[in-house]
């Protein structure tokens, strides 16, 4: 007996010596610099998992370094190019950060365009495969997703209609909700995700546009005392993210190894993400609730008047891609048509039950 467990103890230690040794010495190390906290959902729930996937499934041959919150330098708006220069191997990032460079995925960012994350994710990534070629041509594209719709947090005043957002200073998530809330006279303020907990703090915003999910890892519910939803199929808005690879990087992977990047993107990977977004719009909401803040939601009538104020947003982007050259409304009713699609798909699976909100009278 004491023989086999000497031979056991050997084999696991000759085992965890093998098993460094693959860690130390693999063949492609890839850098993967994004913005958010290693506490964050994003991180914690699928950068993390897909970068060990990676790992696994190379078996060993391709280690994937994680470097969060900016930690190689520069500011979230310069990811994307950080990917297309090479200066890392990937990268994930708010394609809003670089506004107008992405004009064919706003069709997403549309008000009231979005249904759940993991449905409009997967219509984006089938939508970026057919309508962003060019846009995408200079990066090797793993995968577009949103957030799940989001919802207005704001500091000192409680939001209950369009008229308690006249002269509210408001972070507005990208270029058409910027235009969407102008008609309420709103004052737009474009920052990244990771700048506003500062601003709030500072009182350089009164509200913000989030979504629930990343409340808790940026602490937004102890800046803020009020949190507004806008209920229906479809949400107020969303935002796209990127998730790209050097063009180089990949091209210089080996085919079996390129297999494994591939069987890792896509719009497989597309509903993972947004899965993973719309699971944690439970965490954003509780720890919310948990700190005593209101969570109200607007009542129908409020939120048929928003729609009809913003219905002209969506018309003027489709004008914006005809004079691009495009078919902007064709665009806009394949996204439509895509979202529709994947919301039958994933319909049957269970969801959790709708928060408690502050109704209305």
């Amino acid at each position: 007996m004491r023989f086999t467990l000497a031979i056991a103890a050997l084999g696991m230690v000759l085992s965890s010596l093998t098993g460094t040794a693959r860690a130390v010495e693999p063949e492609f190390i890839l850098k993967f610099h994004h913005m958010l906290p290693p506490m964050s959902g994003a991180h914690r729930d699928f950068i993390a998992p897909w970068a060990k996937k990676i790992e696994k499934e190379s078996g060993g041959r391709i280690q994937v370094d994680i470097f969060p919150a900016m930690q190689l330098g520069g500011k979230p708006p310069q990811l994307f190019d950080q990917a297309r220069k090479g200066v890392v191997d990937l990268t994930w990032t708010v394609g809003g950060y670089t506004r107008g460079r992405f004009p064919s995925a706003e069709v997403f960012e549309l008000p009231f365009m979005p249904a759940n994350a993991e449905a409009t994710s997967m219509a984006l990534q089938e939508y970026a495969e057919q309508e962003m070629q060019s846009e995408l041509k200079d990066v090797h594209l793993l995968a577009m997703h949103t957030h799940a719709p989001g919802t207005l947090h704001s500091r000192d005043k409680p939001i209950h209609s369009a008229r308690d957002l006249k002269s509210v200073t408001l972070r507005a998530p990208n270029k058409r909700m910027a235009e969407a809330m102008s008609g309420f006279g709103v004052n737009s303020v474009f920052m990244p995700v990771p700048q506003m907990p500062s601003a709030l703090s500072k009182g350089i915003l009164d509200a913000t546009m989030l979504p629930y999910e990343v409340v808790a890892p940026l602490k937004i519910h102890q800046l803020v005392k009020y949190h507004t939803g806008i209920p229906g199929e479809r949400g107020l808005y969303t935002q796209f993210f990127l998730f790209v690879m050097n063009k180089k990087s990949y091209n210089r992977l080996p085919d079996d190894l390129k297999k494994v990047i591939d069987n890792n993107s896509g719009v497989e990977l597309a509903g993972f993400i947004g899965r993973q977004f719309d699971n944690n719009e439970r965490v954003g909401y509780e720890v919310a609730k948990a700190q005593g803040n209101e969570i109200y939601e607007l009542p129908k009538r409020e939120v048929l008047r928003w729609k009809r104020e913003m219905a002209p947003v969506s018309q003027e982007w489709i004008a914006d891609m005809n004079k691009k050259g495009r078919d902007g409304q064709a665009m806009y009713d394949k996204a439509n048509s895509l979202i529709r699609k994947y919301e039958a798909q994933v319909a049957a699976r269970p969801t959790a039950q709708s928060p408690a909100v502050v109704k209305a009278d």
